[in-house]
């Protein structure tokens, strides 16, 4: 694929599902030289049109995972690790003793940019036998990319919700992720996660678009490790984020 002219890119719009937290980890320190900036974002602007697509209700939950991970299986890693100069992010991560660290940044001013985008964005950081904890999402959608190390990874339906108390899930995958490896949320599909660390130093590159439809988005934490049911459902408690980061972290 050929990168776009700095013209080129200038007549598209970026925005929408990447952070300004994200361009800063791709832009800031001089990570990119040159050109470099351009191809990076013309990767990066696919990811926009789509979740331009998504919050304009034009694009179903379901074909957006599908074609963000088509897109993420398509991403020449090593390259794109030297394009953010990796190596210099991971060497500012202070690991915690439990759970995951978010790596965030903002960004400077970057010719061709607009001013105001809509997205979000982490890069998770995290050492062996720690996880990101297990939790659902209300009104989003998400897709990771694994950057560096080996994680387990679980997802789950989010078949019911009971009341404040409880949910019912059931257990859709559950595997080894290595570096390159990805996977999407979505209300509709795989609407829980749960990822564990297998290796020291290891870091997940995540994207997130809120209020997919019109209304308030957030994480639902919860204790999958709950009562088997009918159907191969599990009825899951509902906990606040410090049970979660206790028991899973």
């Amino acid at each position: 694929m050929q990168p776009l002219t700095r013209r080129e890119f200038q007549q598209q719009t970026l925005g929408g599902l990447l952070t300004w937290s994200l361009l800063n980890t791709l832009f800031t320190a001089d990570a990119f030289a040159g050109d470099v900036k351009w191809i990076a974002t013309q990767w990066l602007s696919e990811l926009n049109a789509m979740s331009l697509d998504l919050r304009g209700q034009k694009l179903e939950p379901l074909v957006w995972q599908k074609q963000v991970e088509t897109l993420f299986n398509r991403v020449d890693l090593p390259e794109f690790l030297r394009f953010i100069d990796f190596d210099k992010l991971a060497k500012t991560a202070k690991f915690k003793d439990r759970g995951e660290l978010s790596l965030r940044a903002q960004i400077p001013m970057v010719e061709g940019l607009p001013t105001e985008l809509i997205f979000g964005h982490q890069v998770f950081a995290l050492n062996k036998n720690r996880s990101a904890v297990p939790h659902g999402h209300d009104n989003m959608a998400t897709a990771f990319l694994i950057l560096k190390g080996e994680f387990h990874g679980r997802h789950y339906d989010r078949i019911e919700d009971i009341g404040k108390e409880f949910m019912i899930i059931q257990p859709t995958l559950d595997k080894t992720f290595g570096v390159g490896g990805c996977s999407t949320v979505s209300d509709l599909k795989d609407n829980v996660h749960w990822f564990t660390a297998k290796s020291d130093e290891s870091f997940i590159f995540n994207i997130h678009v809120l209020s997919v439809k019109p209304g308030r988005s957030g994480r639902v934490y919860i204790d999958p490790n709950g009562e088997k049911i009918a159907g191969g459902h599990i009825k899951a408690r509902k906990i606040d984020h410090m049970e979660a980061d206790r028991l899973y972290g």
